[in-house]
């Protein structure tokens, strides 16, 4: 039997992979693409997709790097789920304050295009 913690870590591994040959000005994978380019089935790969984020989010912060997990959005909203931000201001990387969510993200995408993805904004 194969161990979740496992199968969470190899799943970061290959979402940083993918996340950082992204090229600034390309579009925010959904969710549900990531899910696509990954291999990851239904049902539970938005789950696990989520999942993986958080860890790659507290990792990144702890490292003192942008959070490669900016770059996946909502397919409705064309931006991070609720979830992204909430565990951003628990991480003391985003503001408390709602409101400024939106442009804290934007900051965010910036930064990983940068530093992360080595190829500026």
């Amino acid at each position: 039997m194969t161990d979740p913690a496992d199968n969470t870590a190899m799943l970061v591994t290959r979402l940083r992979t993918l996340l950082s040959d992204r090229r600034a000005g390309a579009t925010c994978f959904t969710y549900q693409e990531l899910a696509k380019a990954l291999g990851l089935a239904s049902p539970g790969s938005i789950q696990r997709i989520a999942a993986a984020l958080e860890q790659t989010m507290r990792e990144d912060v702890a490292a003192g790097r942008p959070m490669i997990a900016a770059l996946v959005v909502s397919r409705t909203e064309r931006q991070p789920r609720r979830g992204f931000f909430d565990l951003a201001v628990e991480l003391g990387r985003f503001p408390a304050d709602a409101e400024r969510h939106y442009a804290a993200w934007q900051s965010e995408c910036t930064a990983v295009f940068k530093k992360v993805c080595g190829n500026g904004a």
